[in-house]
Parts: structure tokens; sequence; C-alpha cells
């Protein structure tokens, strides 16, 4: 049976009780798996085929709560209905300016109350009669919503953490009215003194609406400052979803000849083209939008003309532009930095890479770890264990021989204290935060059970090509005949590549592209580096384009591909042979040995030579390399800090393999490797006890990154390798990966620490209430506070670096 995804949002949930009852419930619902998180307020049910929604709805809202389908993206709504979008998440939530009225006023009223109670100087004649004027509302209205609550749950059966609220200030409400109206508490001249803990009192003579009133304000503050807090921790992912671009700018056929737009375009871009701006929910995949400097990419694209710098860092958290040009892929939500360019749209709406990582981000905050359903399974059954505490707590202090009215407190003490909400609170928060947090690095997280993965991770597992490495060929060295310029070699050489396909063809293209113009001839006959005409690249380890123009690459006459040998031509009037050594050898052109011996001594490390030659004689040769990416050996001795062993996985020969590994620092490899021979290598790493992370980024990366404990795939990496992985590193950085185990170390840190201080709370302050030891306002702040504090704590997360 193939089940389907559906999101509900949940409306009137109090605590960590009220989600777990409505998980109960839909759970009950045969072939239905739901979730639900009381941080988010959302459900994540999976359905079987053919199962109506609806039914979920009408069940959550049979037992007193709300639920709703997700609203449509905002792309798709009016103006009005994005504005109001937008002003939910902030202090304008309708809940949230609901929580503040009440706050507000109740504070106003209580203050007095709590003065006149605690100060025996302020208590006039019959204050006490003023007192239940000004608390009356604040014990009824002001916390009518746990009220409401607790009657809901209480005509189904079910008790929360708001039948603690109400029950408690309703008691000290209705014990105050009793001693008031029938008791001696209402004669003029009556006095209250006020302790810290319980006093003994005379029964009827004594009354608390201060603590009715004051835990209502308490409660009422935790639950704003709680849900003000929940809103600044999803800040991260609603951020995120805001980023993409509103309208776009595409091209359509022109109505009318010339450059000059017409009827709703702007000026057009000539060839029958005119630019018309259209909202963002309109595009098409396959149509052509113009991105000017400054401007957002609307969505994810191939360059079709036009090149440009593009500042990806709200995406992968890359500061340094990347430059594009025609051919080249572009994400959505990027910044055009530079020049206009015109974009072929390849993925819209929910497809594109921004809309993916929301997707990623919101599921793993939706989800639980397993230290979390332990939680939940606690705060399910701890009301009633809380009830029957008071119940206990007041029967033993009447047995005592206590006056009624310290029975009395005690109990109302019990029912204050007590409470799951921290305890609800301690994961999903953390979570929230730290997901939120590790999406602005650049670091996506799938689920919350990765973070336990990583905690236990001891060895990680490299893939070499693309994850180590830059993936691409790369020009690394040349070394020349006495008497011949690398300059004029590498433009020679870059000439004759040009025309050729061929990936090493290709980085020889691009290095001499890349090069300065000469100043003019000169002989060389060392190893060429900053002096040889070009420089070194500082970001990938080719050549840089330097900030001299460079050389355009002169015409090739006469090109003839030799399979398997090399290329030939004529340029600029020489006959020019780049290939192996065996072609130069066929026409009679030779190595020098001193050029021989560092031709072998490259091949010997790995590294991919070619010959070049001309006009008779052999010039010299091209070093060719897939290089490591600069910051991949800063990133394994980070792994290596954080106790981790890594090891180098390669399909690759043992000598590239040895070479890279000794270059970044790693000791153990593991090369010419089968793609379906890393699933075993990951399994037999496994078999010996280790708890294995794998990194990669290719499709035949994929396998072992689902077999690994725990899978990071590169995002510059193929989808397959992505959908098979927990955490994608966006920025393609090694450095990240360390970054990640961090973060996710780090946030799992976070939810044990509250889970700790939640269980902890509960413990301690249950019995010291029930045993007569604190005023029941006091237990309120305390409550209060707890939740407030897991929330805080959660919020630290925000300032990981």
């Amino acid at each position: 049976m193939n089940a389907n995804s559906v999101e509900l949002e949940i409306g009137g949930m109090t605590c960590a009780s009220c989600a777990n009852r409505i998980e109960k419930t839909l759970n009950k619902l045969d072939g239905v798996t739901a979730t639900v998180n009381y941080a988010t307020e959302k459900a994540k049910v999976e359905l079987p085929d053919g199962f109506d929604p609806a039914v979920l709805i009408a069940q959550v809202v049979d037992i007193g709560y709300t639920a709703e389908l997700p609203a449509p993206p905002v792309a798709e709504q009016d103006a009005d209905s994005a504005a109001r979008a937008d002003a939910s998440t902030g202090e304008d939530d309708p809940e949230l300016r609901s929580l503040r009225t009440r706050l507000l006023v109740s504070t106003v009223l209580t203050g007095p109350v709590v003065a006149m109670a605690m100060i025996p100087a302020l208590q006039f004649t019959s204050w006490q009669w003023a007192s239940l004027a000004l608390a009356a509302p604040v014990i009824v209205w002001g916390a009518w919503p746990f009220h409401r609550a607790a009657w809901l749950n209480l005509r189904h059966g079910a008790a929360t953490m708001d039948t603690l609220i109400s029950m408690g200030t309703l008691a000290a409400f209705g014990w105050s009215l009793y001693a008031l109206f029938f008791g001696a508490a209402g004669m003029p001249g009556m006095r209250h003194e006020f302790s810290l803990a319980l006093t003994s009192g005379q029964g009827a003579d004594s009354i608390y609406l201060e603590v009715g009133a004051g835990v209502t304000v308490f409660i009422l503050a935790g639950r704003y400052f709680e849900k003000r807090s929940k809103r600044r921790a999803g800040a991260a992912l609603r951020a995120l979803l805001e980023l993409g671009a509103k309208d776009v700018a595409v091209l359509r056929p022109s109505m009318r000849s010339g450059t000059e737009g017409a009827g709703s375009g702007t000026a057009g871009t000539g060839s029958g083209t005119e630019e018309v701006r259209i909202p963002i929910a309109q595009l098409a995949v396959g149509d052509e939008f113009v991105v000017r400097p400054g401007e957002k990419i609307a969505t994810d694209g191939v360059v079709v003309s036009g090149s440009s710098a593009v500042d990806a860092s709200m995406l992968t958290g890359e500061s340094v532009p990347v430059e594009v040009g025609a051919g080249d892929s572009v994400a959505g939500a990027t910044v055009n930095a530079g020049g206009r360019i015109v974009v072929r749209a390849t993925r819209v709406g929910s497809d594109t890479q921004l809309a993916h990582m929301a997707r990623l981000v919101e599921d793993a905050q939706t989800g639980k770890a397993e230290v979390q359903r332990l939680a939940d399974r606690i705060s399910g059954v701890f009301v009633p264990i809380v009830i029957a505490i008071a119940v206990v707590t007041l029967g033993a202090w009447l047995g005592a021989g206590a006056p009624a009215t310290a029975a009395f407190t005690a109990a109302v003490a019990v029912l204050v204290i007590a409470c799951p909400c921290a305890l609800g609170l301690a994961t999903p928060t953390a979570l929230l935060v730290g997901t939120g947090r590790g999406a602005q690095l650049g670091i996506l997280i799938k689920g919350p059970e990765v973070l336990e993965s990583t905690r236990r991770v001891d060895t990680i597992v490299l893939d070499k090509t693309g994850t180590v490495t830059s993936g691409r060929m790369e020009l690394v060295d040349v070394v020349v005949e006495d008497g011949t310029d690398p300059a004029e070699l590498l433009r020679l050489a870059g000439a004759l590549e040009n025309a050729s396909e061929h990936p090493i063809a290709q980085a020889v293209a691009r290095a001499a592209e890349a090069a300065p113009v000469p100043d003019g001839p000169s002989s060389r006959s060392a190893r060429s580096g900053t002096d040889g005409g070009f420089a070194r690249s500082g970001t990938d380890g080719g050549f840089a384009r330097s900030t001299t123009p460079s050389a355009a690459l002169p015409p090739v006459e006469s090109f003839q591909n030799i399979p398997g040998r090399g290329v030939q031509g004529v340029v600029e009037g020489r006959a020019v042979l780049v290939g192996r050594e065996a072609l130069l050898a066929d026409w009679a052109q030779h190595l020098s040995p001193r050029v021989a011996a560092a031709k072998a001594e490259a091949e010997a490390g790995g590294k991919t030579v070619v010959a070049v030659g001309w006009d008779g004689s052999a010039r010299g040769i091209l070093v060719i390399a897939d290089t490591v990416k600069p910051t991949s050996a800063a990133a394994v001795a980070e792994l290596k800090r954080l106790g981790l062993t890594p090891i180098l996985l390669t399909g690759d020969n043992e000598a590239v393999a040895r070479r890279i590994a000794a270059e970044v620092g790693i000791d153990e490899v593991t090369a010419e490797v089968l793609p379906e021979g890393k699933v075993d290598v990951i399994a037999r790493l496994q078999a010996e006890g280790r708890i294995v992370a794998m990194v990669g980024d290719g499709v035949n990366d994929a396998p072992a990154l689902a077999t690994a404990d725990l899978g990071m795939a590169m995002g510059t990496g193929t989808d397959v390798a992505i959908e098979a992985s927990d955490i994608t590193l966006v920025r393609g950085d090694l450095r990240t990966a360390a970054d990640a185990i961090r973060l996710s170390r780090r946030t799992l840190g976070t939810i044990k620490a509250n889970l700790f201080w939640a269980f902890a709370y509960n413990v301690a302050a249950i019995p010291i209430a029930a045993l007569g030891l604190l005023n029941p306002m006091l237990a309120g702040a305390a409550m209060a506070f707890s939740s407030v504090f897991v929330v805080g704590n959660s919020l630290r997360l925000r300032r990981f670096r």
C-alpha cells in the first residue's frame, strides 16, 4: 500500500500533552502514521492511497482542536493575502496579539491584588472585597483559554496542562469565594499575612485571590514568551522561503519590429523579442528570462547568453561570487552581481533548489528524535499522575490534622508547579533553531534521528573526486625544453586543444585562455610557477584568470584528431603536435632526458602528461590532474579533531589516491574500487564495529551514502546522491562536513540539556510543593520560567559558528 504525505496545521494546542493526544487519535486510523509537533504546530501524516484528508481534519476537530491543510504558496495569493501571511509570522499573529492583550490587562489588575496580599500595611478596611473585584476578571477572563481547553478535554475524557492550570486557579478562586461569603474572611478589619511557604491559617478566614490571579499572569506570560520564542526559532525557515524573487522579466516574441517593446512589456532585446514582467508563479520550464545586475535570479536555470558573477551566499554560505557564462547552471534566489544575463528556466516552483532546501529543513523540524518520543510518553501520563498526587497531598495534610486551608494550598501548589510543557518543548525548539541555523550555513539536516547518528560516528569515508578534489581536470605544471618560452608553449598547445572536446584538452585550453598576454619573448627552462606567465589559482588549484589581459587563442588550420594519440594542426604557420610522447616520436621529436624524467615523476604521482612539439622538435610537457580543493586539508584536520578517522575511498589507481591522501593528511586509503564495491567497503567497516559516515557527490556514491550510518552529500553533486544522504552540504566545501558534525552534536547536546532540566525541575518541584514549602503563586512563576528557560537555551544555537 503506497503512502502519501500530508501536512496539517494544528490549532488550539497548549502543551505537549495536546500534541500527544492528537497524535494518538490520528494513529488509530487504519493505515495512518502521524507525527504531531507542538513547537511547529503541525502534523505530518502518512496516508494510504485514496484516503481523504478531510477525515483527519474531522478527527482533530472532534477532540477539541482545529486542523487545516496548508495555505497555497504566497506567490499564488493576492497581495493582501501575502501581507497577512507575513504578518502572521511576527508580533501581529492573532494568537500572539490575544495573549498579549490578556497578559497586559491581567497584569494591571493583578498588581494591586498581589501587593495588598503581600504587604499588610496596604490592607485597608474591606481590602479583600477590592481584591475580589480586581481578581475576578483575571481568573475568569484572563485564564479563559485555559478553562475552555480544560473543559473541551474533560468532555473527551482527557487531561492536559490546561487541566492543572484551570483546576488550580478555580480552586483558589472558589475557596476565596467561600471564605468571603460564608467564612470570616469577609469581615471588616480582616488581615492577611504573606509567607513564601505555606501558613497554617484558620481555615475559612484566609483567601487566595492573589494565588489565582498571580498564577494566571505568570502562566499567560510564560505562554506569550514561549510562543514568541517559537516564532523566532522558526525565523530561519521563513527567511529561506522568502528568499525567492516575486516577479520576473521573461522574453516573449515582439509584436512590433525593432528593439522597442510594446504593450505591457518593457524595452525589448532585439531579435524579435521583448521583455514582459510577470509574477513568478506564471514562469514555466523552458521560458527565457532576463536578469540584470543586482536582481535575484528567479528560478533554477541555465545561462543562455551573457556572463556575470553570481552571489550564491544566501543558498551556499559562500561569500565569493561565482563566474557564470553560457551553458552554466544557476540557482533561483541567488543574486546577479555582474552583467546582464539571459537564463532558460529548467526547474520552477516546488522543484527548485530553494524549495527543496525548505522542504528538507521543515521535514527535519517536524520529525521527532528518539529522545523526544520518551518525553512524549512521559507527558502523556504526567497530568493524571499530578492530579493524583494533588489529591493524595490534600488527603495526607487533612489526615495529619492540618488546617483545611494549609492542605488546600499545598494541593493547589502541586497542581500549579507541575509543567510538562518544558518536556514537550525540549527537543522541537532545539531542532527548530539547529536546523534553521544549519540552513543558513549551507547544511541541510533531513531528520532529527540524524542528530543521534552524528554523536556515535567514529569513522568518516571520503569519496575523492568532487569531494576532496575539485572533480575537474586542471593544468598543474609546465615543463619546457631549453630555449622554449612556457607562455608560448601553453598558447600554441591551448589553441590546438581548444578545438577538441576531450576533458584533458579543455583543461589545457582553459589554462591558455586564463594566461596573461606575454610581455615579450623570453627563454625559460625551469618549471613554470608564478614566473611562467600565469599564476596558480587560490580557489581550485588550477590557473586563475589574471588581472592583466588574457591572450586570444590564435586560429588553427588543418586540425586533425588522432584517436588514442593526440591532435595536430597548424598554428601561426607552425606544425604543432600535442598528445602522447609516442605521437611526437612518430615525427622524430624526442624529449630530453631532463624533461622525460619530469614526465615519469608526474605519471608516478598519478598525473596525466601530454607532450608538445613543433617545427620538428619536442618543446616540453603539460601536466594535468584533478586538483585538491584548497580547503580539503583543513577539513580533514578538523574531522580528526572531532575524533573521526578519515578514510579516502576512490575508484582511481593507488598512486593517485596515495598522492591525494598525503596532500590532505589522510592515512588510510582504499583505491581501485568499483561503484558497487563502495557499499562492500562501508559494510566491512561496519562489521568491524565502526560507526561510519560517508561523504560523496556522484551517482555511484548513492548506494554507499544510503548504507552508511550517516550519509552526507555535497550540494554540488547529483540529485541521486543528495536524495540518498542524511545531510546535504550545499556549499560543496568539505569543511562544511565538519561543521555539520559539530552543529548536529551541539543540537543534540542542547536537547539533552533541555530534557535534563525539564525532568529535574519536575522531580524537585513537586515534592517541595507537596510538603507545603512553596507558595502557589511562586510555583506558577517557576512553572512558567521552566518553559521559557528551555526555549531560551535552544535559541543559543542561533549563535553557532
